[in-house]
């Protein structure tokens, strides 16, 4: 109850701070465990070589870094996680995770701004997790300067 208090203080402070980055430098920071178990590809180098099965939401996450052209990470791990945010490239970020793993990483980023979103746990944790993508663009959407369809 109280990690999940802190991190809608977080996310109220971001977006009380009015943060608004250029979508190159939007991470969207995704944990590997929302990869279906049974999944061939190896999405956690690249979420474009997902295959779009629909039996997890990677192919969700995939299409809106498309349409909105930021970035996106499945970290395997905090520390990937943390070493991804502090790259120099990136201004702001979007993590799905559970509750403990967001507040850890929330409070290990400081000071760059993190809208976090938790994950939904159906078949336990770390297995198969998956998350709302509205609210996954609404967070988005919230961080961009531009929050349309991107027209390349």
């Amino acid at each position: 109850m109280i990690k999940q208090w802190l991190i809608n203080c977080n996310n109220a402070l971001t977006r009380f701070r009015h943060v608004k980055v250029a979508p190159k430098h939007l991470l969207l920071l995704l944990p590997h465990c929302m990869q279906w178990n049974g999944c061939k590809e190896n999405v956690k180098e690249d979420v474009q070589h997902c295959k779009k099965c629909g039996r997890c939401r990677i192919a969700q996450m995939r299409d809106l870094t498309e349409k909105y052209g930021i970035r996106c990470v499945l970290a395997s791990g905090g520390r990937r996680a943390v070493a991804e945010v502090r790259r120099p490239e990136v201004a702001a970020v979007i993590a799905v995770a559970c509750e403990k793993e967001l507040l850890g990483g929330i409070f290990a980023t400081l000071p760059k701004p993190v809208l976090a979103v938790a994950n939904q746990r159906p078949c336990g944790d770390c297995c198969n997790t998956c998350v709302d993508p509205l609210e996954v663009e609404q967070a988005i959407q919230c961080l961009i300067d531009h929050p349309t369809k991107k027209t390349d």
